[in-house]
């Protein structure tokens, strides 16, 4: 019978969890995940990116900001049907985008495309879709393009333990970081980029579902984001992860044939398997030109 997922896996990352929840309640402690908060940040415009695409609206580009909030431009007013599948994109999306990568990860072959992939794509999208700031500041596409390219060194560079390993560490944290985000939409004002502020993404779906921007609209999108950035979090750890080791059936016995060394080598050779907005808060929300 087929045992359950590597709990020694899960444990760990459910510990590395815990301490960057502690890590950005502590002063300069967001200094450590800064990084992170970055990649959450491009996953989380780059999903509003998506949604205008698949809506016809049109992508036109991000922006990436020091304190880590950022933007999405369509190429045409958004408007209709189409603006609140965008502005549930970016909350809705980035934790998805971390629960699929835990899910493709569950060795270090795998792990190596994944984080390759991810790495490439910050890379292409640093000198495409990542703009200068208005006052060029080129921030966004270097920070973007350096992260993607040290992912894609650590997708060929690190040992394949630690590689599997890192990439659930940072699946883990876009979903952490989705929901440290949700925290900015319960403020009375936003910052992007160290301007105050427009319209958040919760403003924007409550005009457009209740037809109002009052407190209890926007922070009913903020709790439903948030009840969902948990659920998705919790069914990508429960199910992320390689089966255990073969377990003996109830009714199995061992013997006193002598231990077969012919596959020795082979099995040294063969690699092992496991399983694999603003300041400290989070991304902001979309605008047309």
């Amino acid at each position: 019978m087929t045992g359950g997922v590597d709990r020694r896996e899960l444990r760990t990352l459910a510990i590395a969890l815990l301490l960057s929840l502690l890590l950005w309640n502590l002063p300069k402690g967001g200094f450590v995940l800064y990084p992170f908060k970055l990649l959450a940040t491009w996953l989380h415009e780059m999903s509003h990116g998506l949604v205008m695409t698949l809506t016809g609206v049109g992508f036109d580009h991000i922006m990436v900001f020091r304190d880590t909030s950022g933007l999405a431009y369509s190429s045409t007013k958004m408007g209709g049907w189409a603006l609140p599948l965008i502005a549930a994109a970016g909350y809705m999306g980035t934790p998805l985008w971390g629960a699929l990568l835990l899910r493709v990860t569950p060795t270090a072959a795998r792990a190596r495309i994944a984080l390759a992939v991810l790495g490439a794509l910050m890379v292409v999208s640093a000198f495409t879709f990542v703009a200068i700031g208005d006052d060029g500041d080129t921030f966004g596409p270097w920070a973007i393009g350096i992260m993607g390219a040290v992912l894609f060194a650590v997708a060929f560079l690190v040992p394949p333990r630690l590689r599997r390993t890192l990439a659930h560490f940072v699946a883990a944290q876009a979903c952490l970081n989705a929901l440290l985000d949700i925290r900015v939409l319960l403020r009375p004002s936003q910052v992007v980029g160290g301007s105050g502020a427009m319209s958040s993404d919760a403003t924007n779906m409550a005009a457009s579902t209740f037809g109002t921007t009052a407190d209890w609209a926007v922070w009913t999108w903020a709790g439903i984001w948030l009840v969902w950035s948990l659920g998705v979090l919790y069914v990508a750890l429960r199910f992320s992860g390689s089966p255990g080791p073969l377990s003996a059936a109830p009714g199995d016995h061992p013997t006193d044939a002598p231990r077969d060394e012919s596959d020795r080598d082979e099995r040294r050779r063969s690699p092992a398997t496991a399983p694999g907005g603003t300041g400290p808060t989070g991304p902001a929300d979309t605008a047309a030109p």
